[in-house]
């Protein structure tokens, strides 16, 4: 008996801290996701105000979240988003909140959409900053609870990067997971790699970094993940593969 579900349209919601944490990598995948015909979520925990290039705008925080909050519509519309929640928790400030506060959050969003899959930032947070380390506890914590209760919930998965790809960084400092740790690699088209640099200049205030990093460059047709408690060699080909029941 095939204890596999059908894959055919399945829901997906990715949980960053910033704006432009989707497009700094997994943009590509979700352009053909949406492609595949399968509902596309994102839930940014901040405006991302925070970030220095306010100061070269003469904006506030509050100012530069707001900015940022149109550019982040934007990439709404160009990724084709099924739907999309920024919240107004402070930037650079979630290792201060209780982090029950984070959970409740993120529970209710998860418990609002049911998805299938969950994606999230793999445990050393590519750039290691301690936002996305939080929440990928955070994350992992509701996951664990909530899929006792819920079967819609399939998979939890990391957005990571092949240490190879990490290697050519030199803007940043930043962290990939090792080959054996990687359980699923999608490949994507060229159309996906066109909607991947548009979101990237949808950020219109961060043009700068961008540049600077050279990440237009230095990304991939391929985009890679490690799957919570699971353990695929070889290597999945999406996120939707061999769903358990």
């Amino acid at each position: 008996m095939d204890n596999q579900i059908n894959k055919s349209k399945m829901k997906i919601l990715y949980i960053f801290p910033h704006p432009d944490d989707e497009s700094f990598g997994v943009a590509q995948a979700i352009s053909k996701q949406r492609r595949e015909g399968h509902e596309v979520y994102l839930l940014t925990l901040t405006k991302g105000g925070a970030t220095k290039q306010r100061h070269k705008y003469g904006y506030s925080v509050e100012e530069m979240g707001e900015v940022r909050y149109q550019e982040m519509l934007n990439v709404a519309k160009t990724l084709d988003l099924t739907g999309m929640n920024v919240l107004d928790l402070p930037d650079s400030g979630l290792k201060e909140m209780d982090p029950r506060d984070i959970e409740k959050v993120v529970k209710d969003e998860i418990e609002t959409l049911k998805p299938n899959v969950v994606v999230t930032y793999a445990v050393h947070g590519i750039s290691g900053f301690h936002d996305h380390l939080i929440i990928h506890g955070i994350v992992k914590r509701v996951y664990v609870k909530l899929a006792e209760k819920h079967d819609y919930l399939k998979r939890l998965a990391f957005f990571t990067l092949t240490e190879e790809n990490a290697a050519k960084q030199t803007h940043f400092k930043i962290s990939g997971s090792k080959d054996e740790e990687i359980d699923c690699v999608i490949k994507v088209d060229e159309i996906d790699m066109e909607k991947m640099h548009k979101s990237l200049d949808c950020y219109v205030t961060f043009q700068e970094t961008i540049l600077a990093s050279k990440i237009h460059e230095q990304m991939t047709n391929e985009v890679v993940f490690e799957i919570f408690m699971e353990d695929h060699q070889p290597k999945l080909n999406d996120l939707f593969e061999k769903l358990k029941k």
